[in-house]
């Protein structure tokens, strides 16, 4: 590989050397939601910055690959397959002298084949393309180690995963149809039999697994198997009661509030949440918060002073009696 070729993952997230997991987590998933095919339709650009993404979240997220790669540089992936009689610095070999890490084996070898009672360093990868790089699913390829599994991100909108969605997808010269149960949420690992990269020396084709990641809703978060968001209610809805209409995943349904209703109560929706692998659905929790206006009529400022000027009641009586 030329020094050229060298590809900064850190830069393609656009974090730092010392960053941690979840940084890293937290970069990938805000650039892959940017720069996702089913966002950008039809844009060469983004689908290459997506590609890039997803290659550089498959080496940093993983430990050993960190590792290697803050390491050895460019030439991390050889590094991880191992050299005859040396450790893992490199025996103080200058690789930058050598055009491609297949010239630095010629020479080892005496421009022959390493004999049969010899590892075999050849750095492509399962799918026979040198160095890496993506297959046509947009998936990163993994090295040429014992396992030919293949696992990639695959982004949802809350839509799609709640009822289930069918993709279509391209790997290589194949085409494969892959159904994603409802359900699914960030986190859940599908696996596709058969569908990963070939072992060149047994033949086998290993599995794919599809890691879901969901883009944000603007109104409804997951937490468990349950769905909770966020109403406004007025001043006199809180002091009154009153019957709100509120969104769920099945449509706007009519919940009533209790006269004398909190700010940040929740209130349950037996059955409204998401859907669980075992059947049935989990609950959704709606949590009010009271709004009062902003901009008043007249007539309203005046019912206003009216209802402070005979006001009664007063939440902070209790504060009387609170000392160090």
């Amino acid at each position: 590989m030329a020094a050229t070729d060298f590809k900064d993952y850190y830069a393609m997230l656009g974090i730092s050397k010392t960053a941690t997991s979840e940084e890293i987590k937290q970069a990938f998933r805000k650039l892959a939601r940017k720069f996702h095919p089913d966002v950008n339709p039809n844009n060469k650009q983004a689908e290459a910055k997506f590609k890039e993404v997803n290659e550089a979240y498959e080496v940093l997220s993983d430990p050993d690959k960190r590792k290697k790669y803050d390491q050895f540089g460019q030439y991390w992936k050889q590094a991880g397959q191992g050299f005859p009689g040396g450790g893992p610095d490199m025996g103080g070999v200058d690789f930058g002298q050598y055009g491609s890490f297949n010239d630095f084996l010629n020479e080892l070898f005496g421009g022959a084949s390493p004999r049969s009672g010899r590892q075999s360093y050849s750095y492509r990868t399962p799918s026979g393309r040198p160095g890496g790089g993506f297959n046509d699913f947009g998936f990163p390829d993994s090295g040429t180690g014992g396992t030919q599994d293949t696992e990639a991100v695959i982004i949802l909108t809350f839509a799609e995963a709640f009822s289930g969605v069918q993709k279509r997808f391209s790997l290589g010269n194949e085409t494969i149809d892959v159904r994603i149960p409802g359900g699914a949420k960030t986190g859940t690992r599908l696996r596709v039999k058969g569908k990963g990269q070939i072992n060149p020396m047994s033949q086998q084709r290993g599995d794919l697994y599809l890691k879901v990641e969901l883009q944000p809703h603007t109104f409804f978060q997951i937490e468990g198997d349950n769905l909770v968001c966020e109403v406004l209610i007025t001043p006199d809805e809180a002091t009154l009661g009153a019957a709100i209409d509120v969104p769920t995943p099945d449509g706007h349904v009519s919940v009533k509030l209790p006269a004398g209703v909190r700010s940040g109560q929740s209130l349950r929706l037996r059955g409204k949440g998401w859907p669980i692998a075992k059947g049935g659905r989990g609950d959704q929790f709606v949590k009010v918060a009271i709004a009062p206006p902003k901009d008043l009529t007249p007539q309203e400022r005046e019912c206003y002073e009216k209802i402070r000027a005979i006001r009664t009641y007063n939440p902070r009586s209790h504060l009387a009696q609170v000392k160090l």
